[in-house]
């Protein structure tokens, strides 16, 4: 089921009522409602949004992911279910078992995924891609050449030719507010899956930052990167070096979740793609399987 991403950008007050969750808008006091079992991700970007205690119950009851964006409009916290599936216990304990070897391999087969991506677009943006997928070719078990740091100069020198020298900067000039947001959407999915599939978003196969409480998360996104990176090329080609975040912009990012990905020969979501990601993980955990399953461009 292709589940729904709620963008809230203006006052409004947001309750429960027969499974549903109810809008009540202040500046017009419109009612709307839509079943909360529908929602996969819920964005509250502005001031005075009021919701209630058992909405976010019922909300992360049904395993939504919610984002807060703070006065700059841009995502500063994620609120997620920590409680998502009947064999939570389990799977934990196989994820904090799991080997460094069986890690090391998982994240080669992360980085050879993302650097395909990588390649793939900038193919579609008529950009030289040969030396990623010279990379591809070179990455060990661990990656232990750093395989993955090389392809991103490249990637990011050529991906945006408009910008002279463009860095990836969190706190960078635009294009990386467009990014930040497309990778703060693609975040909660990713952890919202993990969660469903039995898994801790926190304990990570590569990132171990002490003070980052979604490793895993983003270890697993990494090649899902470069489906924001097309969303984001998409933009810049329609409105140049004016980047300034806008509503249409915004409606634009918000649809990545549901865009296409092609994962196991199929055409996907990229949201139901995610999910068999996350599922093919814990088999991992499990010692089912060696193997993750990553999407690639349609």
């Amino acid at each position: 089921m292709i589940k729904r991403t709620l963008y809230f950008g203006t006052p409004a007050y947001l309750k429960t009522k027969n499974e549903q969750l109810v809008i009540e808008k202040t500046d017009t006091g419109e009612v709307i409602s839509t079943p909360v079992e529908d929602i996969g991700i819920l964005i509250l970007d502005h001031q005075q949004i009021t919701i209630t205690q058992s909405l976010l119950a019922k909300l992360l009851e049904n395993n939504v992911a919610l984002i807060t964006c703070d006065h700059t409009h841009h995502p500063a916290g994620l609120l997620y279910c920590l409680d998502g599936h009947t064999l939570q216990t389990q799977k934990h304990q196989r994820q904090i078992e799991a080997s460094m070897p069986l890690k090391k391999q998982l994240w080669q087969q992360t980085v050879i995924a993302k650097i395909k991506n990588q390649a793939a677009l900038l193919r579609q943006q008529r950009v030289e891609n040969q030396y990623l997928l010279k990379l591809c070719n070179q990455v060990k078990s661990g990656d232990p050449d750093n395989c993955e740091a090389k392809a991103a100069v490249y990637y990011w020198k050529n991906l945006f030719p408009d910008f002279l020298q463009f860095h990836r900067d969190r706190n960078g000039p635009p294009p990386n507010n467009l990014l930040n947001y497309g990778y703060a959407i693609l975040r909660a999915w990713v952890a919202r899956s993990l969660t469903a599939s039995g898994l801790m978003p926190t304990l990570g196969i590569h990132h171990r930052n002490q003070y980052n409480a979604f490793c895993l998360a983003d270890d697993i996104m990494e090649p899902y990167r470069p489906f924001v990176d097309a969303v984001v090329c998409h933009i810049v080609m329609m409105n140049g070096k004016f980047l300034e975040m806008t509503p249409s912009m915004k409606k634009q990012l918000l649809s990545i979740p549901a865009m296409d990905v092609k994962i196991e020969n199929q055409k996907s979501p990229l949201m139901n793609a995610v999910q068999r990601t996350t599922a093919s993980l814990a088999k991992c955990f499990e010692g089912t399987s060696r193997k993750i399953i990553y999407p690639s461009f349609c």
